[in-house]
């Protein structure tokens, strides 16, 4: 089968998951709500708010992965259609207040989104089942030089039924033997040095194979860079993270407006939780730690305190080990479970020294270790640290520090409010996801300090 024919069958089957959504939804404004607003809509009016409805589902469905259903587990599958129905149907319940002049009766919209999520599981169920058994497995080959394991990833992620890795070798063996990779539909590049590497993708795109490739720190940097022409000769213009002053303007407006907002929505939250903290132990509801921002600025961060008042009684800051860490209080299992703990940085946000979308910002000690062994670790603190971030959301609690540096290089080398609107919309994803507390498999590894970028 082609790979036009491929993508057009799976346009095809995606395009019918939005129509089959959008089904309950038409139903719902129909029946319902197209006969309450303030002036009724009819024909074009009302192809309008379902068509309005269709376009979200499939925004906010790419914005949470919704549709790759080769790529992912059915149950993840209806849990990301499940987001994105519920935020397309909350912006539509918006929508139709403001077209009734009154706030609506909620309960259709609640039943609209039952039948979506049914819809939805349908259609991942028999989506799931049918891509795999109309498209076979694709011989892969894993080429690695400084990381090995990518193999087993494939097989851990369940990616094994898409990806049948037939070969695996050294860049150097592939090298030497580059009709190894004939008869090879995919190709996955793991830690290998930009020499080889480019020598390997060359062969690729000329014999049509698709290559996945785990960026270095280099190629993260050289992927924003500035195309150009100079001396009648095309060029690539790199230097250090300088986004336009309106991006950074509209930036700062947007953390001012949705921070202020946040506070008042979830302040019967901050109180819920201040009088627990307090109840359990007595002690001060706040922690407060200095953190880095940008350009190594130091600030106070500040946290519901969700570990006992002497859990650094020597002075030395460590990460937490994660759940069984037993300087975790019983309410911090809680509000670490719902990440209510992070609340009180919306106060941070407020007052500047955060932002709503950036790097995580890293405490001065554990900085200076990663430093030692990733002197890269520095250019995380070109752009100002934030409360949520590429990182944070696309990595897990197990992402190797190294792999976390790339994912912030990533968001720094593309400044977007767009991309940040994206990580917003993605964090309510994790909210509800366990963060994994395996250990960091042979896979996820990498030589940090004598990777070469």
């Amino acid at each position: 089968m082609t790979r036009f024919r491929h993508d057009l069958i799976l346009r095809m089957i995606k395009l019918l998951d939005a129509v089959l959504v959008t089904i309950p939804f038409a139903m719902c404004w129909y029946l319902y709500y197209a006969k309450r607003v303030a002036s009724p809509y009819y024909a074009n009016g009302d192809y309008l708010v379902v068509a309005l409805f269709f376009v979200l589902f499939i925004i906010f469905g790419r914005v949470y992965d919704a549709f790759l259903m080769s790529m992912q587990r059915i149950s993840e599958i209806i849990y990301e259609q499940f987001l994105a129905a519920a935020v397309s149907d909350f912006i539509m319940y918006v929508v139709i207040w403001l077209l009734s002049k009154h706030l609506p009766n909620i309960l259709p919209g609640v039943a609209a989104l039952v039948g979506q999520v049914i819809m939805a599981s349908i259609w991942a169920y028999n989506a799931h089942h049918a891509y795999f058994k109309t498209f076979p497995p694709q011989a892969t080959a894993v080429i690695y030089d400084t990381r090995r394991g990518m193999e087993r990833l494939i097989g851990k992620y369940g990616l094994d039924a898409k990806y049948k890795v037939v070969s695996t070798a050294m860049a150097g063996e592939c090298i030497e033997n580059l009709s190894m990779l004939d008869g090879i539909n995919t190709v996955f590049l793991s830690g290998i040095h930009s020499h080889d590497r480019n020598i390997i993708l060359k062969y690729c795109v000329e014999n049509n194979i698709t290559v996945f490739v785990v960026p270095r720190i280099g190629d993260t940097i050289m992927s924003g860079a500035h195309h150009m022409h100079m001396f009648h000769l095309p060029m690539l213009r790199v230097g250090r993270y300088n986004p336009q002053p309106e991006y950074l303007l509209v930036k700062r407006l947007l953390d001012i407006v949705i921070s202020a907002i946040a506070l008042v929505i979830l302040s019967p939250i901050f109180l819920v939780t201040a009088i627990a903290i307090k109840a359990t132990d007595h002690g001060p509801v706040f922690y407060k730690q200095i953190r880095l921002t940008k350009d190594g600025k130091e600030f106070g961060i500040l946290k519901f305190r969700s570990m006992r008042v002497d859990a650094e009684k020597d002075g030395v800051a460590r990460l937490s080990s994660g759940e069984n860490d037993d300087r975790i209080t019983p309410v911090g299992k809680i509000i670490r479970a719902c990440r209510v703990d992070e609340l009180p940085q919306l106060i941070n946000i407020l007052k500047g020294d955060l932002s709503i979308v950036g790097p995580r910002p890293e405490r001065p000690e554990i900085a200076a270790q990663y430093c030692e062994e990733m002197p890269e670790f520095s250019l995380r603190l070109q752009a100002k640290a934030g409360l949520t971030g590429y990182a944070q959301v696309y990595g897990k609690y197990n992402t190797t520090p190294y792999d976390k540096l790339t994912m912030d290089l990533m968001y720094i080398a593309h400044p977007s409010i767009v991309e940040d609107f994206k990580i917003m919309f993605a964090t309510v994803k994790i909210l509800f996801m366990p963060e994994s507390t395996e250990g960091v498999s042979e896979g996820q590894t990498t030589a940090m300090s004598g990777e070469n970028s």
